[in-house]
């Protein structure tokens, strides 16, 4: 069995996570396991279940009985008669932990996810991003350039089918079925957002409302996604995008979508920060990204603080791992905001808490999605890949990020009248509280 290991949930892994049942699947016919098949999910039970019993951290299992879930489920996964039974079984072994960083991962839904050359069958997108917002799904941004922005996609606008996907009913349905904990905004979103994407030349037909509750249906052609594609050692291909500019007042900017591909993301974002010596003041966009290698997050972090610091401590079972801010030689003294939401996860959160907890950054937007552990995967004998958290993440404060996220400073939510009229609250809060510090 292969091991990879990757210091967060990539964006790539995310969405693969999200897009696992949510209890509303439709169901279709499968066919029977044969006897070869029922034992290698049996034999993949027990690896999840061993490696969880000598690799967590608390021994103790936050006072779960952890033999005694074994014990329960074992009979279930002997008698499972499809292979979306099994996975069932599995799937409720680990949820009884309650965490993130813990997921079956079909097979065949990995390996769409770890195309040789960097293809992928989902490589295309219309250009759009999408937020649940009041049970809405709302464009919250168009890609400059993109066949959505060229065929006058606007913010604001509703979202209420993509094909024959009746967007509308499906989130009410969703919104009823999920839990409301703080991976509810993510799961909601990419209800919506993969129904966006598919191959390259291929055409999505959506249906909005637009500003005046009209509808709206354009034929979205699909083209390459932006950003650049490369492998995160043997996790598969990633696609890593990050934008550096100048605000209005000399406030600069980055956005990136997540903590991948450091030849590229880390290069950039070192020369945007070069550049933004003498800024009035630093937004770093954290807005959607779900995280990636933590390590990253601590190089990133150098820019801002002027001697060693740290962000944060990993507790694994019989060792920690602090995660040292080393300053670098020329660092950045002023106004520093992050701006965060429901889907920022992993790095992001390790980053944005630890800057907030070092008084160093006035974090704007909505709660983070709570998803701080270290994760690793396992390709376990019938082939799906076991993702399991392999240490717990402290806050240099002392404050655990799993399951309560990174709360804003200022909170500050999107709305559709505010979509519609181009405006973006969160940084318009941003770039306020910057003018404020003068």
């Amino acid at each position: 069995m292969c091991r990879r290991y990757c210091a967060v949930l990539t964006a790539t892994a995310c969405l693969a996570v999200a897009l696992l049942p949510a209890g509303c699947a439709p169901t279709r016919k499968e066919p029977l396991l044969t006897q070869q098949q029922r034992q290698l999910n049996v034999e993949s039970f027990e690896h999840v279940w061993t490696t969880i019993h000598d690799e967590y951290w608390d021994p103790e299992f936050d006072g779960l009985d952890w033999p005694a879930v074994r014990h329960e489920l074992r009979p279930k996964i002997e008698q499972a008669a499809v292979m979306s039974e099994a996975r069932a079984v599995m799937r409720d072994m680990i949820s009884r932990l309650e965490l993130s960083h813990f997921a079956i991962i079909p097979a065949e839904v990995y390996k769409d996810l770890d195309q040789p050359g960097g293809e992928s069958p989902q490589d295309g997108a219309t250009g759009i991003d999408v937020r649940v917002i009041d049970g809405h799904a709302l464009v919250t941004s168009v890609v400059e350039g993109s066949p959505a922005d060229q065929l006058g996609v606007r913010t604001g606008w509703e979202i209420i089918r993509i094909g024959e996907l009746d967007v509308v009913s499906r989130l009410e349905k969703l919104t009823l079925e999920l839990e409301d904990n703080l991976s509810k905004p993510l799961r909601l979103a990419y209800a919506v957002i993969p129904q966006l994407m598919g191959q390259v030349g291929d055409t999505v037909a959506v249906a909005f409302l637009d500003g005046h509750h009209g509808t709206v249906e354009r034929e979205i052609p699909l083209a390459e996604q932006r950003g650049r594609t490369s492998r995160l050692g043997n996790l598969g291909t990633v696609r890593a995008w990050i934008d550096v500019k100048t605000l209005d007042d000399n406030i600069g900017y980055i956005a990136f979508n997540g903590f991948v591909d450091p030849p590229y993301v880390m290069k950039t974002f070192n020369e945007g920060m070069q550049s933004f010596m003498d800024a009035k003041g630093v937004i770093i966009d954290l807005r959607g990204n779900s995280g990636g290698l933590g390590a990253m997050a601590m190089g990133m972090a150098g820019w801002f603080v002027e001697e060693d610091r740290h962000l944060g401590t990993l507790h694994m079972r019989d060792n920690e791992l602090k995660l040292i801010i080393q300053a670098r030689p020329t660092t950045y003294d002023g106004p520093l905001v992050v701006l965060v939401d429901g889907l920022s996860g992993s790095a992001s959160e390790f980053l944005a808490s630890g800057l907030q907890e070092l008084n160093r950054a006035c974090i704007v937007g909505s709660r983070t999605k709570g998803e701080a552990l270290p994760g690793q995967f396992t390709t376990l004998p019938n082939d799906d890949v076991f993702l399991y958290a392999t240490a717990n993440f402290v806050s240099a404060g002392g404050k655990k990020l799993e399951g309560v996220g990174v709360i804003p400073d200022i909170e500050v939510h999107p709305t559709r009248e505010g979509l519609l009229q181009g405006r973006d609250p969160a940084l318009e809060a941003a770039i306020a509280w910057i003018r404020d510090q003068e």
